[in-house]
């Protein structure tokens, strides 16, 4: 596993942020940070 980079960490951040501003309430948010997680699984 490769070591994240400083910038690589904060757009992360930037992005969960973005989520949790974009949503009414936590379960929204982890039904959205879950569909990001099944786009970027590669398909077998």
């Amino acid at each position: 596993m490769e070591a994240m980079t400083d910038k690589q960490f904060e757009k992360i951040l930037k992005m969960v942020a973005m989520i949790l501003d974009g949503c009414k309430d936590l379960e929204e948010a982890k039904a959205k940070v879950a569909e990001l997680l099944e786009k970027e699984k590669p398909s077998e």
